[in-house]
């Protein structure tokens, strides 16, 4: 029998919720770690690379500072290190406000899960998660005094290895951009090529972009998309170069960018309203789909509420990588939502959470 889990990390904690029945119903776990000094969990991630799946949450405790634990029981219990695993270097002259991104790299290197942090840097781990090291090459950039700090903070949110290739790594920050490196980390170079910057003099500067999320199409890893602050954009080449695909949407701003896990083409966004009312436009809880890499795009809300004014954050979106594949998103008013038919219909499976921050879903045996 298989089972779902769907991590939902909030403002105020961590959330897992399960179905054992097919994804029809779902039950929900009470709140890992103590809510009462405002554990607000950023990034969670499940690695079903190995046979014990593991996950992760990064928690950012307003009274012991951040840290990353994990759980090898499907989030049923959690393990916190005592010091946290990823630590800023004494030459950095800096320390970790919080850990933004958990992602597990490819298949071929089993052991290795990147995290991406505040202030932003890449850190790598070649033991499933238990240390980690800064990597030095992107942290030594000459760009770096330049990236500046979005509304958020400033911070490596996106990390985006390539499947078949280990030597290929891409990730996003706010602000600063898409990098990348084809050289296994030895040398990054911004990728930012077509990336319209609405804020700043130049339109369009080699670096300096808001990128809010990229994500890549599993069928064509080479095929990526990204949400701008202002801009929807598609690459072919694997960030050589962005074009926008935002036509037919209701808006150009919004945070999550998520591809479908099997299906070529196939993307969904949460639009908002930019850039002073970070809502959906007119209050319709609406995600958009596009099945032909965004040349034109439908929108899917049967099942969702009207008059919804909140928003969906960059790392509340996911999918479970089932066939028919689970589609699940949380607002930061503390709704979650799942799809078990790819966003053609939903079903609202928690209520009145606290602010979601991130949520991610695996299928297990």
């Amino acid at each position: 029998m298989t089972e779902a889990v769907l991590l939902i990390g909030t403002r105020k904690g961590l959330f897992v919720a399960r179905s054992r029945n097919g994804r029809s119903d779902w039950e929900l776990d009470e709140a890992q770690f103590a809510m009462n000094f405002n554990n607000a969990v950023y990034a969670v991630a499940a690695d079903t690379r190995p046979q014990r799946p593991r996950m992760f949450a990064a928690v950012a405790s307003e009274h012991w500072g951040p840290g990353l634990a994990y759980s090898d029981d499907l989030g049923v219990t959690w393990h916190e290190p005592a010091r946290s695993p990823v630590v800023f270097p004494e030459f950095t002259g800096t320390s970790l406000e919080r850990v933004w991104q958990i992602q597990p790299a490819n298949s071929a290197e089993p052991g290795v899960i990147y995290a991406g942090t505040q202030p932003s840097a890449l850190f790598r781990s070649e033991d499933g998660g238990e240390r980690f090291e800064i990597v030095r090459s992107l942290w030594d950039h000459p760009h770096r005094e330049h990236w500046g700090a979005g509304y958020g903070g400033q911070a490596i949110h996106t990390i985006i290895p390539h499947p078949s290739d280990p030597d290929r790594v891409l990730v996003a920050m706010s602000t600063g951009g898409v990098y990348r490196t084809t050289d296994r980390g030895a040398t990054w170079a911004p990728a930012n090529h077509g990336i319209r910057v609405i804020f700043s003099p130049e339109e369009y500067p080699e670096y300096g972009q808001c990128v809010h999320k990229v994500a890549a199409d599993p069928a064509d890893p080479d095929r990526l998309y990204l949400q701008n602050h202002g801009g929807v954009y598609r690459s072919d080449d694997w960030g050589g170069k962005w074009v926008s695909i935002a036509d037919g949407l209701p808006a150009d701003f919004g945070f999550p960018v998520l591809a479908h896990p099997r299906r070529p083409g196939t993307l969904y966004l949460f639009p908002l309203q930019a850039d002073g009312r970070r809502a959906p436009p007119e209050g319709r809880c609406q995600l958009y789909r596009s099945d032909d890499g965004g040349e034109s795009w439908y929108p899917l809300g049967k099942g969702l509420p009207e008059g919804f004014w909140v928003g969906v954050m960059r790392d509340a979106l996911c999918t479970d990588g089932a066939d028919p594949a689970g589609i699940y998103f949380g607002s930061r008013g503390g709704e979650v939502f799942a799809s078990q038919d790819e966003g053609e219909s939903w079903a609202q499976i928690a209520w009145h959470l606290p602010d979601v921050l991130s949520v991610r879903a695996a299928v297990v045996p």
